[in-house]
């Protein structure tokens, strides 16, 4: 069984949005109803949430996804 950490956070290219499974990692949480992810595999993740991370005044990263059962969190640089 692997687990993810739940404070690291992986640089991608590969999407448009920042996301994370973890909802405590979120402030300003707007929970949604619909939508979905698109994975590099083709797979499909259920956006449940909305939120930004950071305090603030300092680093604010804004309109961060919460994914159903994401086990990674995800910051897109594309």
């Amino acid at each position: 069984m692997q687990v993810a950490n739940k404070k690291l956070w992986y640089l991608d290219n590969g999407y448009s949005k920042h996301m994370t499974g973890d909802a405590s990692l979120l402030t300003g949480l707007v929970i949604k109803h619909g939508g979905f992810v698109m994975y590099g595999d083709n797979n499909r993740g259920i956006i449940i949430g909305c939120g930004d991370i950071g305090v603030k005044g300092n680093l604010i990263i804004e309109n961060v996804l919460l994914v159903k059962r994401l086990k990674h969190n995800l910051l897109s640089i594309s």
